[in-house]
């Protein structure tokens, strides 16, 4: 078990080699092992500013429907964690496809967001957008898809919204590339 988990803090230490959508989980990795436990789910989500109650809500459905995907092995973990090597195989459909299969940022999805959908102004989407981006990305019968993205880009609206009430395409880019996370839970760190 311990060379197990030295190779994953080996790949984990080296930031530069993961893709995208493991930087974008990086930051509930707390103790940087390579594996996201429920609580370290938890303790990100209260430094993004989620009430107790929506931090044991939010840690435990992650895991309970992202664990299995990204283990290796048929049985599942007692205490159901997330392997970020494997978190390609935990995306879902119904979603924008801004990462592609393998977890790179593909550039021209991300645009497609604001093109498609940013009918107010294309530097950010209302939430309003944000509901017709979710409907026109579902896939016929897929409502695990559609669970997972409404409540991913909900969350997402919810945390990143500025002042105004809307939410950036910076800061949307920033969620896509991993950056964001660290960013919202410093400046909610300095207002305490």
């Amino acid at each position: 078990m311990a060379s197990s988990c030295s190779t994953q803090l080996d790949e984990i230490e080296n930031h530069d080699e993961l893709t995208p959508l493991q930087k974008h989980v990086m930051f509930f990795d707390i103790n940087k092992d390579g594996i996201i436990n429920p609580w370290e789910t938890y303790q990100g989500l209260r430094k993004l500013g989620r009430s107790i109650f929506r931090s044991v809500l939010g840690a435990v459905l992650v895991h309970l429907v992202f664990s299995g995907k990204t283990r290796p092995g048929k049985w599942p973990h007692p205490l159901f964690p997330i392997v970020i090597k494997n978190i390609k195989y935990a995306m879902h459909g119904s979603d924008s496809h801004t990462y592609d299969s393998e977890g790179r940022f593909v550039p021209e999805k991300f645009e497609e967001i604001f093109k498609k959908h940013a009918h107010e102004n294309s530097e950010y989407l209302t939430s309003k957008e944000v509901d017709e981006l979710l409907k026109k990305n579902r896939e016929p019968k897929d409502y695990f898809g559609w669970l997972n993205a409404r409540t991913d880009w909900r969350v997402l609206f919810d945390v990143g919204k500025n002042k105004d009430g809307v939410l950036t395409k910076e800061t949307i880019k920033d969620v896509y590339d991993g950056s964001f996370f660290e960013k919202k839970a410093k400046e909610l760190a300095t207002m305490k």
